[in-house]
């Protein structure tokens, strides 16, 4: 699923973690990092991709999605650039410049990404 709201990272933790500092002052920007061989992560995926089809066009929402084994050392770096523990799935939420949550595993819910920032 590639639409105009997915941005690509830079494979540098450093990078990454500063243009979505820098996408967030524009818009929030939702991180999901799963594993393609989890079943945990198929199930947040779901909830993560569910959600992201009920946004209306006129959202200006972004995302970029993390493959945590095919880009390990963005994954893992991306979360101690952050200062937080790598998890898997995770999702990373940046709002105005700063990451305003994180979470995973089965907190990953549909009503999780919908309420945003506000989470």
């Amino acid at each position: 699923m590639t639409t105009s709201r997915e941005i690509q990272l830079p494979s540098d933790p450093a990078a990454a973690a500063a243009a979505l500092r820098e996408a967030s002052m524009e818009t929030d920007v939702v991180v999901f990092k799963k594993s393609p061989i989890c079943p945990v992560s198929t199930r947040a995926e779901f909830e993560f991709k569910t959600w992201l089809k009920s946004v209306p066009d006129s959202e200006t929402t972004r995302f970029a999605m993390i493959d945590v084994i095919a880009e390990k050392p963005l994954a893992r770096g991306l979360t101690a650039e952050l200062g937080i523990d790598h998890q898997s799935p995770q999702a990373l939420w940046f709002s105005g410049g700063e990451m305003s949550w994180h979470d995973s595993h089965g907190a990953l819910t549909r009503d999780r990404f919908a309420a945003g920032a506000g989470a």
